[in-house]
This record gives structure tokens, C-alpha cells and sequence, in this order.
């Protein structure tokens, strides 16, 4: 039987957790080979219970125990996650793409370590269409990005900007901008944005719209996208998590897909 690859997961949080949790359950070609977290002891009762023990190290050690690096972390702590992993030439699977727009010298480190970055699509559809199409040539891309406003509140811009999303009778717009302007206001909301903007036409020219609407109770995001190949119109509506409304159920079941496709013999899509 092949050797299967070892997972390690840094961020015990809703994603985090959830993508432990399935690992531990069983996922062929994959086995979960640490985990993270802030606090430690109370990673180590959340993982107590799994079918297979797993050690709970520092962040720094994922990459001593693991050959992929998942990181589900506080975008304050994505740099400890990510040297350690690429130093190592390990696969570094981030959560927080809004984070990466501020450390693309990652990719640098990559290319001299043999490490990989590899985005996972998250809580968003169609980023083979759009990869595809910045082979060609892209003229526009918009994601207007609609949330209930539970799933906004706190966010940086808000606090910063005295923006209030408490009590709304109708939709407000909150912010426009680009992607990377997107990624500092909304750290932990609109990774989505940064990684369409990775896929497409970069996170200066991606337009950004969000939205907090009180008439919502999923996540929606609104992708256009003009190119010389296609033009493309995709929505989707991402169910929050019960444990953090800021992020969909999707997520952590894309990151699952993105580590299957790591090694399966059959790869559906770019």
C-alpha cells in the first residue's frame, strides 16, 4: 500500500477543526499528522476523542511532522505558519488568502525551498474558468460579496470607519475598492476576493463590493468577469458555519477536495 501523506493543521478553529475532524475519519491517500493552535490544551480536548492520537505541536513544528501544511490560523500569525512550512519545501495550503497579498515574497522562498503554495477555492466557484482565462488576456473582473450582518460585524473597516451593521432594515453597502484594499479591511471576510484575485488579473485591478444584508442568511458572493475568451456571471450562496458565521460550511470541505486532489489518480478540473 502507497504511503499517505501527512496533514498538518494549523488553527483548531471552525475550519480547522472541521478539516481535522474528517482527516481523522478517513480520507484515503491522507492521514492527519499534527495539529495547532493558540491554545494548546484545549486542542488537545478537542482532539482527544479522534480515532487516532495526534500530537499538538507549536506552529513553528507542523512542518517537521507533516508534508502538507494547512493553515486555518488568525491572519496575525500566517507568516509563522508559512516560512516554517516553505523553509522545509513543504505544501502550504493557506485559508487566509487576504493574507498572502501581504507576503508575496512567500512565493520566492517557494521557488528556492522546492516548496508549493497551493490556494484552496474556499467559499467561492469558478476559479478554473477564470484561471483559464488569464491564460488570454482579462479585461475586468467584480465580486460584489453579500453577507448578513452578524458575519461583518467587528471587521476592522467597520470598527475603524464607525460603521454600524446593528439594527439594519435594508441592505448597506459597507465597502468598495480593490481586493487588496478588500484584504486589510476585511481580514478574516473576504478571502475569497484575494484568492479570485490571485486566479485573475491580480488583487490591484479585481474590484471589490461588500455588502451587509439583513435579509440574508448565507453567504453570497457575485463573481463577473470579462475577458477575450468568455464572459463569465457566477453566484454563489455559502451556508455560515454554526461555529463561525464569518466563513461558509464549504470551506473546510474545499480544503478536503484540494488535499484529495494532492493524491487521487483521477483530478476533475485545472
Amino acid at each position: 500500500m502507497a504511503a499517505s501523506l501527512g496533514v498538518g493543521i494549523g488553527g483548531l478553529g471552525a475550519i480547522g477543526f472541521e478539516v481535522a475532524r474528517r482527516l481523522d475519519a478517513g480520507v484515503d491517500g491522507l492521514r492527519l499528522a499534527a495539529v495547532s493552535a493558540r491554545d494548546m490544551a484545549r486542542a488537545r480536548d478537542r482532539v482527544a476523542a479522534f480515532k487516532t492520537p495526534v500530537p499538538v505541536v507549536p506552529l513553528e513544528d507542523l512542518a517537521s511532522l507533516a508534508e502538507v501544511v494547512v493553515e486555518c490560523a488568525p491572519a496575525a500569525v500566517f507568516r509563522r505558519v508559512a516560512e516554517a512550512a516553505l523553509a522545509e519545501g513543504r505544501i502550504f495550503m493557506p485559508l487566509s488568502a487576504g493574507a498572502l497579498l501581504a507576503h508575496m515574497d512567500l512565493v520566492d522562498l517557494a521557488r528556492r525551498t522546492g516548496g508549493r503554495i497551493i490556494v484552496p477555492t474556499g467559499a467561492l466557484l469558478g476559479l478554473d474558468a477564470v484561471r483559464a482565462a488569464a491564460v488570454g488576456t482579462i479585461h475586468a473582473v467584480t465580486i460584489v460579496t453579500r453577507k448578513p450582518p452578524a458575519g461583518l460585524d467587528g471587521a476592522p473597516h467597520l470598527v475603524e470607519n464607525r460603521i454600524s451593521v446593528a439594527g439594519l432594515s435594508g441592505p448597506l453597502k459597507v465597502f468598495a475598492g480593490t481586493a487588496r484594499e478588500g484584504a486589510k479591511a476585511f481580514p478574516a471576510n473576504v478571502n475569497v476576493a484575494a484568492a479570485l484575485s490571485l486566479a485573475g488579473i491580480g488583487p490591484d485591478r479585481t474590484r471589490l463590493e461588500v455588502w451587509a444584508d439583513p435579509a440574508l442568511e448565507r453567504n453570497t458572493h457575485r463573481i463577473e468577469v470579462d475577458s477575450d475568451s468568455s464572459r463569465l456571471t457566477m453566484t454563489i450562496e455559502s451556508i455560515p458555519s454554526a461555529e463561525n458565521p464569518r466563513t461558509g460550511r464549504i470551506t473546510a470541505l474545499s480544503v478536503i477536495a484540494a488535499l484529495a486532489g494532492l493524491v487521487s489518480p483521477l483530478k476533475i478540473g485545472t
